[in-house]
Parts: structure tokens; C-alpha cells; sequence
């Protein structure tokens, strides 16, 4: 079943994108939620003119995202953390402890928009993330876990 989402839905996709999705998913969770209607042919004219009109407010996002990035790549993260004689954490580092970081050092990115590695990070030593700034702006994000 087509349908155009009105806001963003992680892994699926992003505000106006037209995506096929199965009939039950549509019906029952994204439609009553108000995350998408369904693609029918008014809807897809209005979807276009939508996305003409947001063309160039979308172009300002985007730079101003890569202008995050840059500051981002000049950042030095370093977080501390209680270790055990080997190095293992006692836990391990999570995307909320990272975003408060980042902003102790003056960029403001919400952490559901930072990715850590599935294994995540448990021990002492450099790791990436990825942040997403923008849909198309996707960085490798370095920070160093050091023992407390």
C-alpha cells in the first residue's frame, strides 16, 4: 500500500516521502497516528506542490547542518567512566551521556539522533557514532571513553 508520511518515522522515512508499506502497518498504526495518509492521486498533487514550496527552506537546513558538522569535526569528546582493572566499563556509554557532552562544548543535537554502535561501547579506549544533523547529513562522530 502507498502512502505519504506527514512526519518523520524512524527507518521507514522522512516527512512528504512516498514509501510502500504492508495494508495492516498503514491501516492500523500509521494512518490513526497521524504519521501518513494514503497516496491517492489529489494527495500525491498537493505532496509536489508541498515539496516545490519547502525546496529552498530545505537547502538553508542542509548548510546549516553542515556547519554543525564542521563544528562537530573540530570537538574533542572525552567521557569519563568507572572501569575495572582490565579496562571493561562497569555499564556502558550511552548516546544520552554523549549528547550532554557535546553540549558541555556548545552544540546543542539531540541525542535520539546519535547512533552508537549495537555492541555498544563497554570499553576504555576511541569510538564513533554516527549523528544525523539532516537526512542527508550524516557524520562519524569520534569521543574517547577514559577510566574515572
Amino acid at each position: 500500500m502507498e502512502i505519504i508520511l506527514k512526519k518523520e518515522v524512524q527507518n521507514l522515512g522522512s516527512k512528504d516521502d512516498l514509501v510502500t508499506v504492508k495494508q495492516g502497518y498503514a491501516r492500523n498504526y500509521l494512518i490513526p497516528q497521524g504519521y501518513a495518509v494514503i497516496a491517492s492521486e489529489s494527495a500525491k498533487k498537493m505532496m509536489a506542490e508541498n515539496i516545490r514550496q519547502r525546496a529552498h527552506k530545505e537547502a538553508k537546513l542542509k548548510a546549516e547542518a553542515e556547519q554543525v558538522a564542521k563544528k562537530l569535526n573540530d570537538i574533542k569528546v572525552v567521557i569519563g567512566a568507572k572501569t575495572s582493572s582490565a579496562g571493561k566499563i562497569f555499564g556502558s556509554v550511552n548516546n544520552i551521556q554523549l549528547a550532554e557532552k557535546i553540549a558541555e562544548q556548545g552544540v546543542d543535537i539531540e541525542r535520539k539522533n546519535i547512533t552508537i554502535p549495537k555492541e555498544g561501547v563497554k570499553e576504555v579506549g576511541t569510538h564513533t557514532a554516527k549523528v544525523k544533523l539532516h537526512r542527508e547529513v550524516v557524520i562519524d562522530f569520534e569521543f574517547e571513553v577514559v577510566s574515572e
